[in-house]
């Protein structure tokens, strides 16, 4: 499969004009804000006609994308075990798998440029674990179950010490990243306004149980590769323990997914194929042009012939 989709083209609406990067930027400034745990202020009003106005741009983008990847969802089955083998197969041939960066930062890269990586990845983070207990909400009961489950797991299973989100929290200050929604590729910013659009909003919440089903299924290999490179390099195991466990535990997680969520969903709902077929698409789109990105900035004028190099 291929996707060849141009993000940067995408537009917020018919009456915004605004480049990717101060799209995506305001973007995440406004879901900072919005999703941040605060007491009430007398400007209420004030944010209330803000988030009416970021709502279209956000609007505006996911719809745009949506009908960009249209042809790519086309032929998604809608019966459970025809619509789970097609999304399995994304493992293998979907948008930005086995993308060469990966086999780099494993084998290659240098202490700083991996810390540049994982500094892109921790800002481009928009929480798994708040993202599965928004998509939850009046979910069918199966599904609802095998998502309360995985978020059990985010939450280390009722253990401070491990929780995911802390976890990675605890690799970022090891290494000393400093992570800035400014100082952060627009591309890795796309890919969390994404996955909080639908998350945050109802009429994307198969979408987000598509997408959030893709990064379960596809993480382990890139993390793994990720977690090897750190050992290489000599990071202490603390700091590696969050790619660690997801190489591992994703893989189980994954299979869970598809099995309690998505194939119970398009049982009772035929017709939520098509939207968890766009969200795992529109996911794994988001990853390829970050890995793009990311590879641009790393490798600089060489990036063709180690594309290559890494590509045999």
């Amino acid at each position: 499969m291929t996707s060849a989709i141009d993000l940067s083209a995408f537009g917020a609406d018919s009456t915004t004009d605004i480049d990717p990067q101060g799209l995506h930027q305001a973007l995440a400034h406004w879901n900072r804000r919005r999703l941040a745990a605060r007491t009430p202020g007398f400007d209420w009003l004030a944010e209330v006609d803000e988030d009416a106005r970021m709502l279209r741009v956000e609007g505006g983008f996911v719809e745009a994308f949506r009908a960009q990847i249209a042809p790519l969802v086309a032929h998604a089955p809608s019966d459970p075990d025809g619509f789970v083998a097609w999304f399995e197969a994304l493992r293998e041939s979907g948008p930005g798998q086995w993308d060469p960066l990966f086999s780099w930062l494993e084998t290659e890269a240098s202490l700083e440029e991996m810390k540049w990586f994982l500094t892109q990845e921790a800002a481009g983070e928009a929480g798994f674990d708040d993202l599965v207990a928004m998509t939850q909400v009046k979910l069918p009961s199966r599904a609802k179950l095998e998502l309360a489950r995985n978020y059990w797991d985010e939450m280390g299973r009722g253990h401070p010490n491990g929780m995911h989100g802390p976890m990675l929290d605890r690799t970022v200050q090891g290494l000393g990243l400093r992570p800035t929604i400014e100082g952060t590729a627009w591309q890795s910013l796309a890919l969390a306004n994404t996955m909080t659009a639908f998350a945050a909003t109802r009429r994307y919440a198969y979408h987000s149980v598509g997408a959030l089903g893709v990064v379960e299924l596809t993480a382990p290999t890139r993390v793994s590769a990720v977690a090897a490179g750190l050992k290489r390099l000599g990071i202490a195991p603390e700091q590696r323990k969050y790619f660690v466990l997801h190489a591992n535990l994703d893989v189980e997680h994954s299979r869970a997914w598809n099995a309690e969520a998505i194939a119970p969903l398009v049982e009772e709902d035929p017709a939520c194929a098509r939207s968890m077929a766009e969200g795992a698409i529109m996911r794994l789109i988001c990853g390829e042009q970050c890995f793009e990105a990311y590879r641009t900035h790393l490798w600089s004028a060489g990036a063709e012939s180690r594309y290559r190099y890494a590509a045999e």
